[in-house]
């Protein structure tokens, strides 16, 4: 596990997996989780920084993964317009997860 975070922290990961899986799935699931969570605090009438607390739990990984997506699009061999395109993409994803 250390070996594939290192991995995806340095950008040796492929780009497309690095996006698809870690950034849109992985990262898409921890956030509906944590919405989710925060939700349950708020319909038990837990204390506001609590839900707070929850809500934001996600952030740490959604900044370590758009800094994963960055990296693996600078090693991307492929067409660049696909590289530019995802730190374009990912950069909006995660600020849509973490607004909504």
């Amino acid at each position: 596990m250390t070996t594939l975070l290192h991995n995806l922290w340095r950008g040796e990961i492929p780009l497309a997996r690095a996006f698809w899986t870690y950034a849109i799935v992985y990262g898409g699931i921890l956030n509906l989780l944590a919405t989710a969570g925060a939700f349950a605090l708020i319909a038990d009438d837990a204390a506001t920084p609590w839900v707070l607390v929850a809500y934001f739990l996600p952030v740490p990984y959604n900044v370590f993964v758009v800094i994963a997506v960055w990296r693996s699009a600078a090693r991307y061999e492929g067409a660049q317009h696909w590289a530019e395109l995802a730190r374009i993409v990912i950069v909006v994803w995660v600020m849509v997860l973490t607004a909504a």
